[in-house]
């Protein structure tokens, strides 16, 4: 069982940064995919960026050369560093893991950005 705690959410103005945190209960190190993904309404969930285990990074369409993935083993949290974002960017943003074969999610954190 992975516990997830996300944070950082919130309301940013378009072209603003805003960064988003996920701690998890296990060590990072333990598990294999680590991913953000967001979910708008109405719309299906959608990949934001993955990292697996040995930090490959891999990101969707949605945060390609605006986003940024990285973690801090210590703390055994990922991040996603989100910049200049847009009028479509606002979504509910999960964090997941990919455990033991197993998946899991956070509760997510609501994001909104004001023209």
């Amino acid at each position: 069982q992975v516990q997830l705690e996300e944070s950082g959410g919130g309301l940013v103005q378009t072209g603003g940064s805003l960064g988003l945190s996920c701690a998890a209960s296990v060590s990072i190190f333990s598990i294999t995919v680590m991913g953000w993904y967001r979910q708008a309404p109405g719309k299906q969930r959608e990949l934001v960026a993955t990292m697996t285990r040995d930090g490959t990074t891999n990101y969707g369409d949605s945060g390609e050369g605006r986003f940024s993935f990285s973690r801090d083993n210590a703390k055994n949290t990922v991040y996603l560093q989100m910049n200049s974002l847009k009028p479509e960017d606002p979504a509910v943003y999960y964090c997941n893991v990919y455990y033991r074969w197993t998946a899991y999610w956070g509760q997510g954190t609501q994001v909104t950005v004001s023209s």
